[in-house]
């Protein structure tokens, strides 16, 4: 049996290390220092961050092998593999010390200083002088020892020939100007060394009442660094991955919504706690022709930059089916289909909605996404029993559109299911729960933004395994009698039709100063819809904040503005609408296409 000395009275390891004798004293086996190493190597691993790595580090040293440790990183610390063009400049970063012994009663009273962090009591820790509170900084001469020894990668002995200068720089900036190694005091100055960068410094004190440091001390240390270095890279880079991951996610989704006529929206996007785990949970909503809205939440599986990655792939093909104008169940097919293409192993859920404001309707699609809810005026939450399909990207799935009632006044609230499903909770429970919450929330709310205020405030303290993307959108519908609807039938009289039904309804509204303008504007456009439709075309009229003018027909030409040739008969109508509207547009959707104006209503 091996015979280890006793520990110094006061002295408490961190749990799961050895006894301090066990690595401290003289002629000590190297069983218990591999046995220290084990547990020490390990505790600094699990570090799951930069701060979390070097605490391990402080307190698997403190007091078991070492009085004192001083941290020195690189500032900034490098990212990648170039090769750094300032100069290297080491800033404390943190540092652990053996609290003093009680002091007898009748001593007299010392100067108290906050510990930079709390620590085991050893005694003769009085001997050391304070850690200053600001972050001073090393700038090592390149020339200059200590930049050798960072350089050279290896520990050495604070008191070997030429260090000095080196060990002079280090303590100045932990313990003041003075920068002396206090006599007795023994010190070890351990490089920290990444894949392709210096990092930084750790340096181990111990006082005068301890035994020196041996060659095999030299072996801890450089264990100690070695693990300490790689634990620091794998932080650095795993924060920049997580912040490059954040940023790409934010830039993808809408800086803003849109504000069409006839709905209200408003939105959240709440990352999981760890910004590592940023996801790609994403919303959307799309203006479409006749004053419709796509409305669109969905979630990547994953959290990685790769699933933010794809989420920004697919945003963009729903953005592109949706300006097609194809029904939900079309779209999620289409984008089904191109998800294949980016590869099987991704993986999505999506929920697509059309909001007809002019109709009160409301139009659904689900692959795979956790159901929508209605929050009807009266403050009752229904969630819609839309079929759930299959997820985006498994292939070969049909998708069913449902068509709905969309009341005046009524909420719809779309989400991802970081909202309602964790660790603790499954979907049907948390469902249930933000039915609840909807309901509780929102008697007497005029405002979607409290709304979403109140329904992510609700959720509480504590870890969030996954993002929440929320959308909401409040039904208010267009006046039936600020909408003229009618379908007319394409022969050469109907733009004389159209005239006069535009006529009709400018009057009735009290806009007798745009009847000219629109009547020409209306003429020229169906005119040019009449030469292609082969079906009925329709016209209409919608009173807002502008006058808009909308002629659908069946023939996916779309016009185009163009110069007229001298001896053209036609191509003149186009530069007519583009001089007397506010704004104008052609579209080409899936039954043909929508060519629209709109004008800006005189005020009274």
């Amino acid at each position: 049996m091996t015979e280890h000395h006793t520990p110094h009275e006061g002295t408490a390891p961190p749990r799961g290390l050895p006894p301090a004798a066990a690595v401290t004293d003289g002629g000590v086996p190297q069983t218990d220092r591999l046995r220290y190493l084990d547990v020490a190597t390990r505790r600094i691993a699990r570090g799951m961050d930069l701060d979390g790595t070097l605490r391990e580090l402080r307190q698997a040293a403190v007091p078991a092998f070492a009085d004192a440790v001083f941290i020195h990183l690189d500032d900034p610390l490098p990212v990648g593999t170039e090769r750094p063009t300032a100069p290297l400049v080491l800033r404390l970063h943190s540092a652990e010390r053996a609290e003093p012994p009680a002091r007898h009663p009748d001593a007299a009273p010392e100067p108290r200083t906050a510990p930079r962090s709390a620590t085991a009591q050893h005694p003769d820790a009085a001997a050391m002088a304070p850690l200053p509170d600001a972050a001073p900084r090393v700038e090592p001469a390149g020339g200059g020892r200590l930049a050798e020894l960072l350089r050279d990668g290896r520990p050495a002995f604070g008191d070997a020939p030429g260090n000095a200068p080196a060990v002079a720089e280090l303590l100045a900036a932990a313990t003041g100007p003075a920068g002396a190694l206090p006599p007795g005091h023994r010190l070890i100055i351990a490089p920290l060394h990444g894949s392709h960068h210096v990092l930084g410094a750790v340096v181990l004190l111990r006082s005068a009442h301890r035994p020196a440091f041996t060659g095999d001390d030299l072996l801890v240390a450089s264990q100690l660094a070695t693990h300490t270095a790689l634990g620091v890279q794998k932080a650095v880079m795993y924060g920049h991955e997580a912040s490059v991951a954040d940023t790409l996610q934010h830039t993808m989704l809408p800086s803003s919504l849109p504000e069409p006529t006839g709905i209200r929206l408003a939105s959240r996007y709440l990352p999981a706690s760890k910004t590592a785990q940023v996801g790609g949970d994403w919303y959307d909503a799309i203006p479409l022709p006749g004053n419709r809205v796509a409305l669109i939440v969905g979630d990547v599986m994953g959290h990685s930059m790769t699933s933010a990655a794809i989420m920004g792939q697919l945003r963009t093909i729903v953005q592109t089916l949706a300006g097609l104008d194809l029904p939900p169940n079309e779209v999620l097919h289409h984008l089904d289909e191109q998800a294949q293409r980016l590869g099987s192993d991704h993986i999505a859920t999506c929920l697509y909605a059309i909001y007809d404001p002019i109709a009160h309707r409301l139009l659904m699609a689900n692959a795979g996404h956790p159901p929508a809810l209605l929050l009807h005026e009266d403050g009752r939450a229904e969630v819609l029993g839309i079929p759930p399909g299959a997820p985006i990207g498994v292939g070969g799935v049909v998708f069913e559109s449902v068509e709905m009632a969309a009341p005046t006044g009524a909420t719809l609230v779309l989400y991802t299911d970081g909202l309602v499903e964790s660790r603790d909770t499954d979907i049907g429970s948390g469902l249930e729960a933000l039915r609840d919450r909807l309901q509780s929330t929102a008697q007497g709310l005029g405002s979607l933004e409290v709304l979403c205020d109140r329904v992510l405030g609700t959720l509480g303290p504590g870890t969030r395994d996954d993002d929440i993307a929320l959308l909401t959108a409040r039904f208010e519908g267009f006046p039936a009698d600020s909408v003229g609807y009618w379908f007319l039938a394409p022969h050469p009289m109907t733009a004389g039709q159209a005239r006069r039904l535009t006529r009709r309804a400018l009057r009735r509204w009290g806009l007798e100063a745009l009847i000219e303008p629109t009547e020409l504007m209306v003429s020229e456009i169906v005119t040019n819809a009449v030469r292609f439709a082969s079906r009925p075309l329709s016209l209409r009229l919608l009173r807002t904040d502008v006058l808009r003018c909308e002629v659908t027909d069946d023939s996916p030409q779309v016009p185009r503005l163009r110069q007229a040739g001298l001896g053209d008969e036609s191509g003149r109508g186009l530069h007519l609408v583009n001089q007397l509207a506010l704004r104008w547009g052609a579209t080409r959707v899936s039954s043909g296409k929508v060519v629209w104006f709109e004008q800006k209503i005189p005020s009274k």
